[in-house]
């Protein structure tokens, strides 16, 4: 998979909510099977499995079998790209604040 095939899968995995809740379960522990992963969201296995599938894809979680059981494992530095977009947005959120501060400021006197 080229690099920006995999950015844009980052991307698109973590525009789903119920995906960004899957990645923010796995970041709080080392790794979870599927029956338990479940518990956390009204809908069935197979629903969540397809989530999982998608977070897969875009290598943010890893799978291993552990004898019937399938393990799921965050991986985190795929949200690398995620985080130097943000980086790269944030300027432009910084000088907007300071010019509203500086505005309210204005309007305090």
């Amino acid at each position: 998979m080229s690099q920006a095939a995999q950015i844009r899968d980052v991307f698109d995995a973590i525009a789903d909510p119920t995906r960004r809740r899957l990645i923010h379960l796995l970041s709080d522990v080392d790794e979870l099977p599927l029956h338990e992963i479940t518990m956390h969201f009204p809908m069935g296995r197979t629903a969540v499995s397809k989530h999982l599938t998608i977070l897969k894809k875009a290598s943010l979680v890893h799978d291993r079998r552990v004898g019937r059981e399938t393990r799921y494992k965050l991986n985190a530095s795929p949200l690398k790209a995620v985080e130097d977009w943000v980086a790269f947005y944030s300027k432009y959120w910084n000088n907007n604040m300071m010019r509203l501060g500086r505005l309210l400021e204005e309007d305090a006197e």
